[in-house]
């Protein structure tokens, strides 16, 4: 059975006072579901989370390595690693693996040293661009959709949270390869950091 990368789908939001990341909990294998409580979406430090879809195992390996790195940074420099520096960190180790690449795509965002929010978006091989908003996986076209229309300049973190999350259920309404629940990490401007599961499922006709 062949792998895809787009399994599953992450979203990543900036809000005027923070960042929203939010992934489903769907974890699927070609059209099996393996699972249905697949933690996708993860806090790298108190300022840096990371959002991703694509193969689970691989989904692993990027967390353990850039978990590692940023441990081994905070021993070594006495600071955390800033979030531009992670999401460079990731490009590098991404790109490094281009014959054989990790079958993912990441949305890396927090607050960065300038105290601003910003969301960076990464492809399998390690390409970076930053965004305002960025959908990855088998349901970006239709949570981006929604993003897109509903989006302001203005934005604040709660109501990023409120999109983020309505973008995802719609996706689940026409995704087979996302479901079952939605997890979300909030960061804020002044250093707050949430995270909630939501446990629902999109019932098929």
């Amino acid at each position: 059975m062949a792998f895809e990368i787009e399994q599953g789908t992450a979203v990543g939001i900036r809000a005027v006072d923070g960042v929203v990341l939010a992934t489903d909990k769907r974890m699927t294998y070609g059209s099996f579901v393996l699972s249905r409580n697949a933690r996708k979406v993860f806090l790298i430090n108190n300022r840096v989370g990371i959002a991703m879809s694509g193969l689970y195992a691989d989904v692993g390996a990027i967390i353990r390595v850039l978990s590692a790195e940023s441990k081994y940074y905070e021993l070594t420099s006495e600071r955390t690693m800033s979030l531009y520096s992670v999401a460079k960190l990731l490009s590098a180790i991404l790109y490094s693996y281009k014959m054989l690449p990790f079958l993912i795509e990441a949305i890396v965002g927090g607050i960065d040293r300038d105290g601003q929010p910003k969301v960076y978006t990464l492809d399998s091989l390690g390409s970076i661009s930053e965004d305002k908003y960025m959908a990855v996986g088998s349901g970006a076209t239709t949570a981006l959709g929604l993003i897109e229309s509903q989006y302001r300049d203005d934005i604040t973190l709660k109501e990023a949270e409120d999109l983020a999350i309505s973008s995802l259920r719609v996706s689940m309404e026409r995704d087979a390869s996302t479901g079952d629940g939605i997890d979300v990490l909030s960061i804020s401007k002044d250093g707050k950091v949430n995270e909630r599961s939501i446990r629902l499922r999109v019932v098929e006709s």
